[in-house]
């Protein structure tokens, strides 16, 4: 019986001696005492007190590094070509021109550019700036202004519940993938969510749908493929309202043929939730494709003038050279970009800050 008992004991020391022989450790050893501090419940309350600020701390910091990894293609074409125009200490018409054609190749726009440009002028003009290197602060700074004052707000707005988040585009921008991760997203906040499958046109739109769903842990609500889409939204508005759901997030056709057709799909959906969902908080999300360039400002125009877009999603950014585009998204069409796409991950998917994007893009 005695052998019995030592037995487990030599056997399995490391397992049971920091809870069986805790006091005589504290009391008797202090230079085990000392590698065991860790465990004893002050220090775990220590590092409670610490805890959240710290995850604040390190959330912000991993949203900046994602967002600075996912833009270093277009970062590392862009740093190339103004390392040889910030050369030099020389201020004239040769600097000004060299820097319109790195801004202009970045596809930051044309009407753009000679606006930073026309702004960055007067700016050195005024502070008495005479070297090239000083001049670069005041480029940020003048991208950072041009994009601020055309837009006023850069938050989903989806505040209070009930809230329907509709989501336009054109196919392959990455709008399935986008439902998901958000959908994902509000379930890590504590929301409920509800997909409605409002695209019924394109071959297996509907499944990928819901195999994202299904990931998310959320509930969809789907029709047989042609079926219409507008019927889809108003079953899927029928049942929030049951389920008195937080937010209700509608997938919906990127083609139908031809642009006309597509409109008048967008707006027949427009108007069911108009008249099913009025006290509904309503965000119209167009997603976009950044390696698309300046074809991602035509769709948006297309889609500005036919629909009310309240907000740009951005996909894509860690696989372009084409970043600068959300420059030109925002001061020549003053649309604001609230989210954008930097890696394939969920966590990936994140809210845009002005301040962020231009510090990780110089």
């Amino acid at each position: 019986i005695d052998l019995v008992k030592e037995e487990p004991i030599e056997e399995k020391p490391s397992e049971e001696a920091p809870v069986l022989e805790e006091k005589q450790i504290n009391q008797e050893t202090p230079v085990l005492e000392e590698k065991k501090a860790p465990e004893e419940p002050k220090a775990k309350e220590e590092v409670k007190i610490e805890e959240k600020p710290k995850e604040v701390k390190e959330e912000k910091s991993s949203f900046f590094k994602r967002m600075f990894s996912g833009l270093e293609k277009t970062r590392q074409n862009l740093n190339y070509k103004l390392q040889t125009v910030f050369k030099g200490t020389d201020i004239n018409d040769d600097f000004y021109d060299e820097l319109e054609e790195v801004l202009v190749t970045s596809d930051i726009g044309v009407e753009t550019v000679m606006n930073i440009i026309d702004n960055l002028k007067d700016r050195i003009v005024r502070e008495n700036v005479l070297d090239r290197k000083d001049a670069f602060p005041i480029l940020k700074d003048e991208i950072k202004k041009i994009m601020n004052d055309n837009v006023s707000s850069r938050d989903l707005e989806l505040e209070p519940s009930p809230a329907i988040l509709l989501v336009v585009g054109v196919n392959g921008v990455g709008k399935t993938t986008t439902i998901g991760k958000l959908s994902y997203q509000f379930r890590q906040e504590g929301k409920s969510v509800l997909i409605a499958a409002a695209d019924t046109f394109r071959a297996a739109a509907i499944e990928q749908l819901k195999e994202w769903a299904n990931r998310a842990n959320v509930d969809i609500i789907a029709h047989e493929e042609s079926a219409d889409p507008a019927s889809v939204v108003f079953d899927a508005i029928m049942a929030a309202k049951a389920r008195k759901t937080d937010i209700l997030i509608c997938d919906t056709a990127g083609r139908l043929h031809n642009k006309q057709n597509l409109m008048n799909e967008l707006n027949k959906i427009k108007r069911v939730i108009d008249r099913e969902f009025p006290n509904a908080v309503k965000e119209n999300l167009l997603v976009l494709d950044a390696t698309t360039g300046q074809n991602a400002i035509i769709q948006a125009k297309s889609f500005k003038e036919t629909s009310d877009i309240t907000g740009v999603c951005v996909t894509k950014l860690d696989g372009t050279a084409k970043g600068g585009v959300i420059i030109a998204l925002e001061s020549e069409l003053h649309l604001p970009v609230k989210i954008i796409g930097v890696g394939e991950k969920i966590e990936d998917l994140q809210a845009f800050n002005v301040d962020d994007f231009v510090e990780a893009l110089f």
